[in-house]
């Protein structure tokens, strides 16, 4: 038995290793500007060659994930793109930014009642970006300047606040996103006609009991009468961890490589 035990705790510190070793492939960075500091990881393209052009997929955390460890920004997410099949068939340059705990990815109001229940987002349709999103901002056009980017392939995707964020980036920089994927977030559904160029695939899961589905299942609704390429898939059983499904899809990537400019 306790040769089992021992076997099996090393079994775990070996997967706990190999989790760490994957994760370090992200490397580490901060943009700093004014004072404020933008913390973000960076994974390359396996057999990384300057000379060639890659796609870029700018991924966005949600309010759990706040921070300035820079490390916490890859729960959700950043196994994705490491692993082998996906590394392998899709290359392309990955970058994780950080929003720190005093801040969110979009303008939007939240309120919700004591215990935290019961939320309500009223997403604004106009109006300054919060600091945070200009900082990301920078960081897109820094990414895009200094790294050899296939500018007909820039792509978005974020979760709950991140979900949230990835309509506000494309709303803020239509032109630079040929596709965006928005996971149990939302938006104004009067920003959809500035984005309407724009391929998108949206997830929600029905059963979300902290942003409501409908943010998402509007704005689906507002992009596809706005004119815009529109996959909306409503999770029946899922709850506010949609991710996990929207992750799981096995066209999800093949989708969103295929989107062009």
């Amino acid at each position: 038995m306790f040769k089992i035990f021992v076997i099996s705790f090393i079994s775990l510190l070996s997967a706990r290793a190999i989790q760490a070793q994957d994760f370090s492939l992200y490397q580490k960075k901060w943009m700093v500007q004014g004072g404020d500091t933008l913390p973000y990881r960076i994974l390359l393209p396996e057999n990384y060659d300057s000379s060639k052009k890659y796609p870029v997929i700018f991924f966005l955390h949600g309010a759990g994930e706040r921070g300035r460890d820079n490390e916490k920004q890859l729960v959700h997410g950043g196994k994705l793109f490491l692993k082998p099949e996906i590394r392998e068939t899709y290359k392309a340059i990955v970058v994780i930014p950080q929003c720190p705990v005093t801040d969110y990815w979009s303008n939007v109001l939240r309120m919700h009642n004591e215990g935290g229940k019961n939320r309500m987002f009223y997403f604004l349709e106009d109006g300054l970006p919060n600091r945070y999103m200009v900082l990301l901002q920078e960081l897109v056009n820094y990414v895009l300047i200094n790294y050899p980017a296939k500018m007909d392939q820039i792509y978005a995707g974020g979760l709950s606040m991140g979900g949230m964020g990835t309509f506000e980036l494309v709303r803020r920089m239509p032109k630079t996103f040929a596709a965006a994927f928005p996971i149990c977030g939302g938006a104004d559904p009067a920003t959809a006609k500035k984005m309407k160029k724009v391929s998108w695939w949206i997830f929600h899961g029905a059963k979300d009991d902290v942003v409501a589905p409908y943010h998402s299942q509007d704005m689906a609704t507002a992009l596809k009468a706005a004119g815009a390429n529109v996959k909306f898939t409503l999770y029946p059983n899922a709850n506010h961890n949609s991710w996990d499904s929207a992750f799981a899809e096995p066209d999800l990537l093949p989708w969103l490589f295929a989107q062009h400019k």
